[in-house]
């Protein structure tokens, strides 16, 4: 999703192919994670709360829960991006050193089907050749652009597995810290209304933020996070509730 465009050198001459545009870095997985934290943290803690406190009325063993949630969803949360970003990472790795040999070992062939690609796209093949060829006369711009054209791979836009797993941690624990606050200052029926309170607001909030990142509606994206909690929790809270289990 392209940004405001802006003049190149701050100058209008008044030609279109002076103004860029710029794109926010969408394939590293920071902001991906984040919001996905966030929005994880807050719905399942949320549901864990209300799950809790639809079996029993002890605000410390609310209180317990939720904490041990927390912790325990946050660290698994980040773990588990860390090894997803390392492993597609080396994936990537892999694939730009299988395509460097290549251009190394065979630079005709690779010339060819870069050039076939832009025929493939309406280039001319003359022009297609041409272009193709001045690419592979430098080895790092002809690696670079095999890697997009043909593996769909940005080589430096590969994200960074500990900033990732970094980011789904405090993101995680902010959304899951919401819900949480209530059970630190009251108990019974008045902490879980809370709990649900600033659990929409927050799942309302996550939505407007996600609308303004993606530029889409921004009430309906909204109203969908504010579903999605609703029925996490209200799922967990009738089976809560059916279990009534009392805690000595």
């Amino acid at each position: 999703m392209a940004d405001a465009e802006e003049p190149v050198n701050g100058e209008d001459d008044g030609f279109h192919d002076h103004w860029v545009h710029s794109h926010r870095d969408v394939q590293g997985g920071n902001a991906r994670a984040a919001v996905f934290g966030v929005s994880d943290g807050l719905v399942s803690n949320v549901a864990l709360i209300l799950g809790i406190a639809g079996a029993s009325t002890d605000g410390s063993l609310v209180r317990l829960a939720g904490v041990s949630g927390l912790l325990a969803g946050a660290i698994s949360m980040a773990a588990g991006e860390w090894v997803s970003v390392r492993a597609q990472n080396e994936l990537i790795e892999r694939e730009l050193e299988i395509e460097r040999q290549s251009l190394r070992d065979n630079p005709e062939a690779e010339a060819r089907e870069l050039a076939a690609i832009y025929r493939e796209r309406g280039v001319d093949p003359e022009h297609a050749e041409q272009v193709a060829a001045g690419i592979m006369s430098d080895p790092e711009v002809a690696l670079d652009v095999h890697a997009r054209e043909e593996l769909g791979i940005d080589p430096d836009g590969v994200g960074s597995p500990l900033q990732v797993a970094a980011s789904s941690f405090a993101a995680f624990a902010v959304g899951a810290t919401i819900p949480l606050v209530p059970w630190f200052f009251a108990e019974g029926n008045d902490a879980t209304i809370a709990s649900v309170v600033l659990g929409v607001c927050a799942a309302a909030v996550v939505g407007f933020l996600v609308a303004h990142f993606t530029e889409r509606g921004a009430v309906r994206t909204a109203i969908r996070q504010v579903m999605v909690a609703a029925l996490a929790c209200a799922a967990t809270y009738v089976i809560g509730s059916a279990l009534g289990v009392s805690v000595a």
